[in-house]
């Protein structure tokens, strides 16, 4: 099961989470979140010098992969993202078309980042929600299915995860939305064949942006049986 740990921008605590286990690190580029990471942010500095994108490391060095989370973004911003902050992925997180998507993946591919993967979040809160997935099959690599609010996710809430029974697609899909140390029991007993893993944000948070390295190492170990 892949772990995404998302909302991260100290460079200390995204190495510690990277140690516990996590295999993708979230940085959210969106200027509205608590957990905004700015362009001119030192960590742009910093990321690379512990933590080189995959295109650099080898693969015995236990590096998470890297996703810049974007909110309806221009495809201009979003490459240079990519580029100052070695992404290995882009999520993208508003009400971005499928026309946009393609548009962006032949900017950035081949020369910019041969390989880059796409996600894009869908907020659901009922089955009609989950079959907004159709726009988008075939153009991206995961889906994101986070909890409908009033904000560009990050509310922190669950939504009834019975209604991704309607999803028939054949795009992976990370389950998210206010998933904490206490849904340990409720991960492990979903099913789908088509859920590739579980993002983590707020509810493991000692500040926005600052993780509690311990309740995510605990989690971490619970969810795998380690």
């Amino acid at each position: 099961m892949i772990i995404k740990v998302c909302g991260m921008r100290n460079a200390d605590n995204i190495k510690a989470a990277e140690e516990a286990g996590a295999d993708w690190i979230g940085l959210i580029f969106h200027k509205d979140s608590p957990r905004f990471v700015s362009m001119y942010s030192s960590l742009a500095g910093i990321i690379p010098d512990y933590a080189p994108s995959s295109l650099s490391r080898n693969d015995k060095d236990n590096i998470s992969k890297r996703v810049g989370v974007f909110v309806d973004d221009m495809p201009q911003t979003i490459v240079t993202m990519v580029v100052n902050f070695h992404l290995d992925m882009v999520q993208l997180h508003g009400n971005e078309s499928r026309i946009m998507i393609e548009n962006l993946r032949r900017t950035i591919e081949p020369d910019i980042h041969p390989g880059l993967k796409i996600i894009k979040a869908i907020s659901i809160s009922s089955k009609e929600d989950v079959m907004r997935y159709k726009e988008y099959e075939g153009s991206v690599d995961y889906l994101l299915f986070d909890t409908k609010c009033a904000t560009s996710g990050g509310c922190g809430k669950h939504f009834d995860w019975s209604v991704l029974e309607a999803y028939d697609g054949n795009t992976p899909f990370l389950l998210s939305g206010g998933i904490g140390p206490e849904d340990i029991d409720n991960v492990k007993a979903f099913r789908h064949p088509m859920m590739a893993g579980i993002d983590l944000n707020s509810k493991f948070e000692t500040e926005p942006g600052i993780k509690d390295i311990e309740k995510l190492k605990l989690f971490i170990r619970k969810i795998r049986n380690e």
